[in-house]
């Protein structure tokens, strides 16, 4: 039976710290970030006041394609015009206006995931909306194969809207051949991801469809805890990275993320999407409790199969400087009290040596999109 660990809640965390972040997140990014424990606080303080204020701004009907944070911390938006701008800039926001946006350039994203479907790019790591560039960033591992070729005919197309970068590594999926694991399945192991429940209450483990492709039984610590119930990954088809297993009677995912000892375990409250540029943590079985940046979401992953099989393209997740490794996909991935996603894959040649702000890279399924798929909701804390 799965059940929660010990946790220090938000309010515990803010009478100790003076702040609503647990105290180990807050140790982790001061680390990261090179700042002091008060000015990662503040930072994280600062990134919710901003989302918040550019929230109200959408709702007061401001027409913006697209924000990020930058690497200060201050979210830059797309302006659709001047008065929008200096709407934005009144309210203490950073605006600009763009030559494409994330309208235009998700349109061309779309091309470019239609034409991978009809052949696999397999020189092609990735291709994602870079809203800081004002690009389409394909990332290009080797550029010799055919289709690949193809491929980038097809994005350069699109002249200074497409952004390509050379001598990137191959991406594959992050679950590893290896027993004794927290979740394991035929001879597999994956990380877990966070609980959720239907409007019957019948609940449910939301993870990476990669993990439970065929539908598997699932054990934690050698004992069955749940069975797949649905996948949308599918090896050599165009694909998306998420999936459910149906929970056993009995068995519940904590609401609280596991941290290896590494920080106190931060309760989920939510899941709220965090904007690029927005700091994160992940848990994982491998590399246990790792730090970093989302970078961009709408991001599309091609994955070469370790085995030799077909590639995989995959669509829909999100990219971030969080270093993973294989066997951590699946795991959770939380900004503040938010859950985020779950770990999909990353460089296939990736080593994070231990270390909780080791400098990596990793892809993650949004969250949100998988709650939304399945029509579940969040067990939170």
């Amino acid at each position: 039976m799965l059940s929660s660990a010990t946790a220090v809640s938000g309010a515990q965390a803010a009478e100790n710290t003076g702040t609503q972040y647990d105290p180990g997140m807050i140790s982790a990014l001061a680390t990261s970030l090179g700042v002091s424990k008060q000015a990662a606080a503040d930072r994280l303080d600062r990134e919710a006041r901003q989302q918040n204020t550019l929230s109200a701004l959408r709702d007061q009907g401001v027409p913006t394609d697209g924000a990020y944070f930058d690497a200060t911390g201050d979210l830059v938006v797309n302006a659709e015009n001047k008065q929008a701008v200096s709407r934005l800039e009144r309210a203490g926001l950073q605006a600009r206006t763009v030559r494409h946006g994330e309208d235009e350039l998700s349109k061309i994203k779309a091309e470019l995931d239609a034409a991978a479907s009809k052949k696999t790019p397999t020189g092609v790591s990735a291709w994602e909306v870079d809203l800081a560039s004002d690009t389409v960033t394909v990332k290009v591992n080797d550029s010799g194969e055919a289709a690949t070729r193809a491929f980038l005919r097809k994005a350069r197309a699109h002249g200074d809207a497409v952004r390509v970068v050379t001598g990137q590594r191959e991406v594959v999926p992050q679950a590893t051949i290896k027993p004794g694991a927290e979740m394991s399945f035929n001879g597999f192991v994956c990380s877990v991801g966070f609980g959720a429940r239907d409007s019957a209450g019948r609940q449910f483990l939301v993870t990476a469809g990669h993990c439970i492709e065929d539908l598997p039984v699932l054990s934690y610590q050698g004992v069955r805890f749940a069975q797949g119930t649905d996948s949308r990954f599918a090896s050599g088809t165009r694909s998306m990275d998420m999936g459910i297993a149906r929970l056993d009677s009995g068995n519940s995912i904590a609401t609280v993320v596991g941290t290896y000892g590494k920080a106190a375990e931060p309760s989920v409250a939510g899941s709220r999407r965090a904007a690029s540029g927005a700091t994160l943590c992940k848990s994982g079985r491998t590399t246990q409790w790792t730090c970093g940046r989302v970078n961009s979401y709408n991001v599309t992953v091609t994955y070469s199969d370790p085995n030799g099989g077909p590639s995989t393209v995959v669509t829909g997740l999100a990219s971030s400087s969080v270093c993973t490794q294989g066997g951590d996909s699946g795991g959770a991935y939380i900004s503040g009290n938010q859950a985020q996603g779950m770990t999909s894959g990353g460089p296939a040649s990736q080593r994070c040596n231990g270390s909780v702000n080791a400098p990596g890279s990793s892809y993650f399924q949004p969250l949100d999109d998988a709650l939304a798929h399945y029509g579940l909701t969040l067990n939170t804390a």
